[in-house]
């Protein structure tokens, strides 16, 4: 297996061998779960859903345990919605972002994580450039880590929100077919959200310009495609961005923005009654998706910023308690 394959897997593994954490339980990749933990999870964030149509929306839940937010990189969803689902749980929370601290300094990953390790925080969510780094600061702290996003490698949480976003707008997953539209080359996202869907039973094809879709992904169990008639046969369409800063400086993956917004972008014409569009975030409005599509009734967007917030509430309530044995969810976390 090529080492491009093994990081669109997410088979990646620490020196030696070993998980890393020393088996403490972490999420930091879809690789982790299995169809029974994502289950968990949804039915989960679907308790924590129904907490916050109450009028006092924070439950008491992980009072006491601290979550500390670790951000290499930008984020506005990903990291806004962490902090808030950490705070709806009456958590302690300690957002870090790399400008600012000491890594201007020079500091290695290695003794940030030893750093915020000594405070003993029970919960460490880190986004990264670097593939890899959630498994080094799992491995050398005491705290569970969550994967906020790691280079082109893995977003789990991301996976997670949009099964949650699609189950409650379709009502199921199982038997769905999802066109991922764009750059799938530089996109952890849809390495995670391949893995995902396919746990759930639902089918994926993969669409875009040849150069940025990955040699052998097909191995994922996906189908590929490179022309935008594709996306016609998919109950849901998911929209990704041209991630310009992961790609090679003077490569020329397209031969400009304006022809890929024209021969790929996502527009009106191209979709029939009854599709759903779903992006990620953040959105360049006018060259992966038309802005009559981003706003449309059908567009799922707002649906999936909203389902971050819980699913992410369920996750660090997963990783901190086991809850009862045998009780459902909604009555685990006394929201039912």
């Amino acid at each position: 297996m090529t080492p491009e394959l093994r990081v669109m897997r997410g088979d990646l593994r620490v020196p030696g061998g070993s998980p890393p954490g020393g088996g403490r339980r972490h999420l930091l990749s879809v690789a982790d779960l299995s169809a029974d933990d994502v289950e968990r999870l949804l039915a989960t964030a679907a308790s924590f859903g129904r907490s916050l149509e109450r009028e006092v929306k924070k439950l008491p839940t992980l009072r006491g345990r601290t979550v500390v937010n670790l951000f290499f990189e930008s984020s506005t969803r990903t990291s806004s919605s962490f902090e808030l689902a950490a705070k709806r749980l009456s958590a302690d929370t300690m957002t870090i972002r790399a400008a600012g601290s000491a890594v201007d300094k020079g500091e290695s990953l290695k003794d940030t994580a030893l750093t915020l390790g000594a405070y003993d925080p029970d919960v460490i969510v880190i986004r990264h450039p670097q593939i890899g780094a959630p498994q080094l600061v799992a491995g050398c702290t005491e705290a569970h880590v969550v994967n906020a996003g790691d280079g082109k490698h893995q977003h789990p949480t991301q996976a997670l929100l949009d099964l949650y976003a699609i189950r409650e707008e379709l009502g199921r997953l199982e038997g769905l077919h999802v066109a991922v539209v764009g750059d799938v080359l530089h996109s952890r996202v849809a390495r995670s959200l391949v893995q995902a869907l396919a746990l759930v039973g639902a089918s994926v094809t993969l669409v875009g310009p040849p150069a940025l879709i990955p040699r052998g992904i097909e191995a994922m169990g996906c189908e590929v495609a490179y022309d935008i008639e594709a996306i016609g046969a998919a109950d849901v369409v998911y929209v990704l961005r041209m991630q310009r800063e992961r790609m090679l400086e003077g490569a020329a993956y397209v031969p400009s923005l304006r022809e890929y917004s024209a021969r790929w972008g996502v527009t009106p014409e191209r979709l029939r009654p009854g599709q759903r569009v779903m992006h990620p975030g953040p959105m360049n409005r006018g060259v992966e998706i038309d802005p009559r599509v981003a706003d449309a009734s059908h567009a799922l967007i707002g649906l999936q910023v909203r389902a971050g917030l819980v699913v992410r509430m369920a996750v660090l309530y997963d990783l901190l308690t086991s809850g009862p044995v045998g009780v459902p969810a909604a009555a685990a976390v006394g929201v039912a």
